[in-house]
This record gives C-alpha cells, structure tokens and sequence, in this order.
C-alpha cells in the first residue's frame, strides 16, 4: 500500500454510464440512468430525454427550482430512495465559483451528481517536543464512513453562511473548540475530485484549514458525530495513511495534502507529482 494507492482509489469514473442534469444550456449534475426513470413521474419539475434530464421551462427563478427539485426530492426521501437526510441546502451550479441556478437538500447531491462543498480542519499541536495531530473517529451511527478516522474538525458547506464562520460552528459542534481559539485558523488551499462511491457520484470541493491548537487543550465532541479524539504523531499519522484503509477516504486525501506542504513528503518522493496531480481535479474550477 502507499500514499498513490490512497489517491488511485479515487479515479474518476466513466460519466458516460452518467446522464447530465441540464439547466440553462450547461451541465450541473450527473445521475443514473435508473434514477432518470423515477423522475419521469414527476412532469411538472423534470423534463427526461434520451439525452439526458432538464428542469421543466415554466421554472425559471432559483426559488422555482428549488421548491420543484425539493418536493421531488422529499417524495424520494419518502419512498427510500434518498437517506440520510440533513436538512441543510447546497447550491447547484455548472461550477464551484458559477452562478447558483437553484438549491437542493444535502442528502441527494450524490444522487444528482452536483458539486459537494465541505470543509475539513488539521488540528496540530505540540505533545513532549513532537509535532502532533488530533484524529477523531467518526460516530458509528453516521450514513457515511461510519467508524472512520477523520479530521478533529470536518463538516459540509449549506448556503447562507461563508466557510470561516461555518468552520468556528463545525470547531464548537465537533470538538467543542471555543471561538477565540479557533479564529486563528488558516485556510491553505483546497482540494478537489470526482469518485463513484456508495452514496452516487461525489463531485466534492474541500476547503483545507490548518489550526495549531494549544498544548493543554483536549478536545470533547458535543454534536454526537464523533466517537473520541486520538492525537498521532507524524511518524503515526504517516504509516496509518500509508499503511491502513482507516482514514476516510476524502479524509486521508486532507492528511496527504497536509504531508506534502509541511515537507513530510518531499520533492524526492517518487510520487510526489502524482500525489499533488491527484488531489486536484480542475472539471470543478473554472
């Protein structure tokens, strides 16, 4: 196992097994063909063809589409086919940076192939003259990755708030990180992708930030969506990535990235090129 297999596990799929999800002339999503079946009843919000899926042209503003996607979406909920509901919105765009053409509730992003937004936080402090990161484990009871290692701080993007602040409230929730202290965290870059995985197609941008913590500080989960905190060393957080399938596999894409900017991976790493190529995925970007 290594580093490459971490990123290769996360090809990009064939999306011509995908039908596009069209909305003013561009593409916005990605879905499959059984589920473009299903939305044939549902004339009034989608327009099916052999080439693909449209919203009906009497929608025309976001708040149209939003509460016609939204009532199709729930009556998909009803009959099982979409889980794990969050009740948070996300904005549907041909890009990340695009114009937003209508919202559409968390839970079936994958199902519709539109682009995710999340935020993920490296918390590092010093331990005994190591430099170290706090690890949580993901509640068992969470749809996705259940029991996997994750960020000590990670959490989706909903409309109507900007990243840092939704970061300080995912830093309060997950790891009971009081305001003032998780304030000084840094945005560092970003990292994105496209992966089929259990969910649907994960067209996924995640905004990296790195906090260093204080040494005493031990963080507590207060939203159940963690099981505990381990703090790793490098040289332990380097063989589990490298090493072990227990990383969430977006999460160990955060961890890779943060080896190679803080010279943990080096230039001379035979993969070096292919790691950094990897966890960028321009389809998403403008």
């Amino acid at each position: 196992m290594s580093f490459l297999d971490r990123i290769n596990a996360c090809k990009l799929p064939d999306l011509s097994a995908y039908l596009p999800l069209v909305v003013d002339g561009e593409i916005v999503g990605y879905l499959k063909p059984g589920l473009a079946v299903k939305l044939k009843d549902f004339q009034d919000t989608f327009a099916v063809t052999e080439d693909g899926l449209e919203l009906n042209s009497k929608l025309q503003s976001i708040k149209e589409r939003t509460q016609g996607v939204g009532e199709v979406v729930e009556a998909l909920m009803r009959s099982g086919v979409v889980s794990g509901w969050r009740g948070e919105k996300y904005k549907v765009a041909r890009t990340y940076s695009a114009p937003t053409v209508f919202e559409i509730e968390r839970a079936a992003v994958p199902l519709f192939g539109t682009i995710g937004c999340s935020v993920h936080m490296n918390g590092v402090t010093w331990r005994n003259g190591e430099f170290c990161m706090w690890v949580g484990r993901r509640s068992l009871s969470k749809p996705i990755g259940p029991g996997k290692l994750d960020q000590m701080v990670a959490g989706g993007q909903p409309i109507g708030i900007s990243v840092k602040d939704n970061l300080i409230k995912e830093c309060a929730e997950e790891a009971n990180i009081p305001a003032e202290i998780s304030i000084l965290s840094k945005p560092v870059g970003a990292i994105t992708y496209i992966v089929e995985q259990s969910e649907g197609l994960r067209r996924d941008v995640l905004f990296i930030y790195d906090l260093v913590l204080p040494e005493d500080f031990i963080p507590e989960n207060t939203d159940g969506e963690m099981e505990g905190f381990r703090l790793m060393t490098m040289n332990e957080l380097i063989s589990c990535v490298e090493e072990t399938c227990d990383f969430k596999f977006n999460c160990a894409f955060v961890v890779i990235d943060f080896l190679i900017r803080h010279g943990y991976i080096k230039p001379d790493h035979k993969d070096y090129l292919k790691l950094i190529n990897g966890l960028h995925n321009s389809h998403l970007l403008d």
